[in-house]
């Protein structure tokens, strides 16, 4: 079977496609992916047969993300969906997936949901298509609300096509039930990356993983972000690693306490059985990993939708929030500095706490109780 996958620029968008690249070589499917050249090395990598669309407008892109830093969050949500994502990416990336499927001739598009032109030309073409959440399948489905009158500039009917594509989620259904009336739930199986532990896995006390994820160590606020979260663990009784992403240069922190270990990137699942909790920005991917692992979470969300993830997580009781930033400040939030004594005492509670790691455990025996990504492309490759 040919398999065609798509996703937009952002490393957080295409991760949760690389499962189900690995399960279909598994299966012997062919695959062909359509990115950004933002991901061309991730894909040149994976060693995929890969078309590189234009990226979406630079100097359009660059105001539309400025105008939302300085947006509320919901205002800031709507501009990016509808005009970067809806518009500007779909725009950008329509060509070239129309290309492929005139090459390659894919029995299924797998998209994640904000790749927008593989779902249009599925639609076009009448080719059997699904969406890989990025996020939770609430948040995804009132997006489409957001996105459906831009993308009928492309194809009519949009918006009824997206609701009733089928949608594929790591998450469980005891934390993000599903509005989308085709949904199924997969557990990521990715063989992590072997790589060396580091001096953060050694040593006594317990190791917290620190991470804002791939996209915030490109802003402005990125510097004191990590400082503050750094200051907020200074002096307990643990050892902390700090993954700053390839985008930020870890030695701008300059000293570190001894029991802290910067780096630029670390694979995460190589971390997570060392680690005993994680401070993180409720991103979806690093939000995914800790709950699979079965590690608590302290939340320090800053924008998109990462206070949506964390409140799922409180809720189920296996994480804190911390809310940062001013009250009045619109769109992304930074940590300031009088959030570093709220985001300690979140720390110690969760480190303390045995019903915070207790509950991360029960979220993850359901995930390891839910079929594969290999699963669901036999059921989606059988319909």
């Amino acid at each position: 079977m040919r398999l065609l996958l798509c996703s937009t620029g952002l490393a957080g968008h295409f991760n949760p496609l690389v499962p189900f690249i690995d399960a279909a070589r598994e299966r012997g499917d062919e695959i062909f992916v359509v990115v950004p050249p933002s991901l061309a090395k991730e894909v040149v990598d994976l060693g995929v047969e890969h078309y590189l669309s234009d990226p979406p407008d630079p100097a359009k892109s660059k105001d539309l993300w400025r105008r939302a830093a300085r947006l509320p969050h919901a205002q800031a949500t709507r501009l990016l969906d509808g005009e970067f994502f809806g518009r500007l990416s779909t725009e950008a990336m329509l060509e070239t997936v129309e290309a492929a499927c005139e090459r390659f001739k894919p029995d299924l598009i797998l998209r994640e949901p904000c790749a927008y032109a593989g779902a249009v030309v599925a639609h076009r073409r009448s080719i059997e298509h699904a969406q890989v959440a990025i996020s939770t399948a609430r948040t995804e489905w009132s997006v489409i609300r957001l996105v459906a009158s831009t993308l009928d500039d492309f194809e009519d009917g949009m918006e009824s096509v997206l609701r009733q594509t089928h949608y594929l989620s790591r998450l469980p259904t005891s934390l993000d039930p599903s509005p989308f009336p085709r949904t199924s739930r997969y557990r990521d199986n990715a063989v992590p990356e072997v790589v060396q532990p580091g001096p953060w896995a050694e040593g006594n006390g317990p190791l917290i993983y620190l991470t804002f994820g791939s996209v915030a160590g490109g802003l402005d606020t990125a510097q004191s972000a990590f400082q503050r979260a750094i200051d907020a663990v200074t002096g307990l009784d643990v050892r902390v690693l700090v993954t700053t992403g390839k985008g930020f240069n870890p030695h701008s922190l300059g000293p570190v306490p001894p029991n802290v270990t910067v780096q630029s990137w670390v694979p995460q699942a190589s971390v997570f059985p060392f680690a005993s909790m994680v401070l993180c920005h409720g991103g979806s991917g690093t939000t995914y990993g800790a709950l699979a692992a079965g590690l608590p979470i302290v939340f320090v969300p800053m924008f998109a939708d990462q206070r949506t993830n964390a409140q799922l997580i409180t809720v189920a009781g296996a994480g804190v929030v911390v809310d940062v930033g001013s009250k009045s400040e619109p769109g992304f939030r930074a940590i300031e500095s009088s959030d570093v004594a709220r985001i300690r005492a979140a720390v110690v509670e969760v480190l303390t706490k045995s019903s915070y790691a207790l509950a991360a455990q029960v979220i993850a025996e359901e995930i390891s109780s839910t079929g594969s990504t290999r699963d669901c492309l036999d059921e989606l490759f059988t319909r």
